[in-house]
């Protein structure tokens, strides 16, 4: 067992005892990680504040590739982003990125994920009045897109065809579908506004688009059922549940 210094930021917190909690962190350098935080309930622990959700920091480790279980020695604090919690729509969307990390990223490096997931949070944090909704739609398809399940949205998932028009999306075959492949019975249709947004939505340099209360609900569902059929082991996860339903545009 080696100690070591990672960027880390807590996802969920659970009691073990009287005095110690189990932490799961999403980190840079060794994936998501469980830890267990001996003593951070005490009320004289040197870093138990420090532990709270959505926490940004650095992490020291005594780390064991063979155990489930790691030890958390200290936790540095950089970044708290209590402001994510002062938006309910915010902190939705940040909570479900945070389901995503913590159920579908594997405990090995995956730098990429990681950032993806900062900046996300970071987008959540400063998105203007009325974006929040679609800009966790965004960065919900970005982060699936890093754990390497990006939709196919330039041509036809099924045949290769362009497509153009009335599209049809498929969260079962990981993408768009062609006029004739979709049939007379298409999984999800998107009318062209639909798909044009869709696409930005997937690509970072876009500008945001500008979502309704029912457009940005149907965007929700889209990137959840996408989610849920690709992640499998994230279906009925509640923040997923909550944000997909919720209404967070004011």
């Amino acid at each position: 067992m080696s100690l070591v210094s990672t960027p880390a930021i807590v996802l969920r917190t659970y009691p073990y005892s009287e005095t110690s909690k189990i932490v799961r962190l999403a980190t840079r350098d060794y994936g998501v990680q469980s830890a267990i935080a001996k003593g951070v309930r005490r009320p004289k622990s040197p870093f138990g504040a420090a532990l709270e959700t959505l926490s940004e920091g650095v992490a020291q480790l005594y780390h064991k590739e063979t155990r489930e279980l790691q030890i958390l020695a200290a936790f540095d604090v950089t970044e708290l982003r209590r402001g994510l919690a002062g938006d309910v729509g915010r902190f939705a969307g940040a909570a479900a990125l945070s389901e995503v990390m913590l159920k579908m990223a594997p405990p090995a490096p995956l730098p990429a994920a990681y950032e993806a997931f900062i900046l996300g949070l970071d987008a959540l944090a400063s998105a203007k009045p009325g974006q929040a909704d679609a800009m966790a739609v965004r960065w919900l398809w970005l982060l699936v897109g890093v754990l390497g399940f990006a939709p196919q949205l330039d041509s036809c998932v099924r045949d290769g065809n362009d497509v153009s028009g009335a599209v049809a999306f498929s969260a079962a075959e990981g993408g768009v579908l062609c006029a004739n492949c979709a049939g007379l019975k298409p999984p999800t249709r998107l009318p062209p506004q639909a798909y044009r947004d869709l696409r930005a939505l997937n690509d970072e340099s876009a500008d945001i688009p500008t979502l309704d209360a029912a457009h940005a609900a149907a965007h929700r569902r889209l990137v959840a059922r996408f989610i849920r059929h690709h992640l499998g082991e994230i279906e009925g996860s509640r923040a997923i549940d909550i944000w997909e339903r919720g209404s967070w545009i004011s």
